[in-house]
């Protein structure tokens, strides 16, 4: 199972980072050549399963974890994961529960997980190993090198998609350009748009999972999407379906991997209706346009879009008309001609 699967690790990942007092004790009872289990957190279900041990409550600390994981059985911790509840604790979770583990430990830990719904966390004495058990089964730590090596590899990952995106932006300006928009030119984009969020969202997991080390690749996640959101905005703005308030970008995000590559699917999930074919032609307001056009404010664009109706009436719109646009000085008319005539320009030769 890969580390960033569907199994606990990307929840607790960030509570395992290099710099937390957890990981910290964690990796001295690696290096101690000594085992553990540790419960993250408490609850009922995890009591009627407890014998033994003794009640301790206090604040969580790196060599506290240490030398309570020299005794026999688990280490309970609270929810919060500042305090450790109990130490030396016998579980007895049911026999009936299935796993495919072999040592005891481990068995230990896979069936509490199923039974209580709490994370376990194991070390391997032998393995020298920090693994995760939860609802869907079992998930080795990584190693912060091999961590950094899978955050770089998205990063770069991310770096193509957003390249490939710009790249359809430009296409799809084009096509508003000559009023050739389809269905399909939107629905392309849109599923770079969800490619990106995607990866962005592992990549963001991983860099979670770095703590303190992840410091600069957090930097670079950062420069590759922070632009990206006023970008889609935009973009639903742009293209809002009949009878809807806004594109529905967010929608693909239900679509499956392989589901994300069938356009009809995706024209299907940004909320057009049946009717209308991926050739079927849509007339962009002309919101993206506008705001690229540095002295034209946002709230006048709306007056101008709101005035003309769309793009191509916009397009159309002499600077007399624009002028008699609530706000519309004669500097910002004369700034969304020449913008406008700079983008048609610019698209129409390359």
């Amino acid at each position: 199972m890969s580390a960033l699967s569907t199994g606990p690790l990307p929840r607790v990942l960030p509570a395992l980072a290099p710099g937390t007092i957890l990981r910290d004790g964690l990796d001295r009872i690696v290096h101690g050549h000594t085992g553990a289990l540790v419960v993250l957190g408490s609850n009922p279900e995890l009591e009627a399963i407890s014998t033994g041990g003794f009640t301790i409550a206090v604040p969580l600390t790196s060599t506290g974890l240490r030398e309570l994981a020299k005794m026999d059985g688990a280490i309970v911790l609270s929810e919060g994961l500042d305090r450790i509840l109990a130490a030396a604790v016998h579980l007895s979770p049911s026999a009936d529960l299935p796993t495919d583990e072999t040592g005891t430990r481990h068995r230990t830990a896979e069936r509490v997980a199923r039974q209580t719904g709490l994370n376990v966390v194991t070390v391997s004495a032998s393995m020298r190993t920090i693994s995760v058990f939860g609802g869907a089964g079992r998930e080795v730590v990584p190693r912060p090198d091999q961590l950094l090596d899978r955050a770089t590899q998205a990063i770069g990952a991310l770096a193509v998609h957003r390249t490939r995106l710009f790249d359809s932006l430009e296409r799809l300006t084009a096509r508003e350009v000559t009023h050739g928009v389809t269905l399909r030119d939107l629905a392309q984009v849109a599923q770079r748009f969800e490619l990106i969020n995607r990866v962005a969202d592992e990549a963001m997991a991983l860099v979670s999972g770095l703590g303190v080390d992840g410091r600069l690749v957090s930097l670079q996640l950062r420069d590759l999407t922070e632009d990206l959101t006023p970008l889609a905005s935009l973009l639903q703005r742009d293209y809002v379906p009949d009878g809807s308030e806004v594109l529905l970008l967010a929608g693909l995000g239900s679509l499956r991997d392989h589901e994300l590559f069938d356009v009809v699917l995706v024209a299907r999930s940004l909320g057009f209706p049946d009717a209308l074919h991926l050739d079927s032609p849509l007339e962009p307001k002309g919101y993206r346009q506008l705001a690229s056009i540095s002295k034209v404010p946002v709230g006048v664009s709306a007056h101008i879009i709101e005035r003309f109706g769309d793009l191509a009436g916009v397009y159309a719109a002499s600077s007399a008309e624009l002028r008699q646009v609530e706000g519309v000085s004669p500097d910002a008319a004369r700034a969304v001609r020449d913008g406008l005539a700079t983008i048609a320009e610019r698209v129409l030769s390359a």
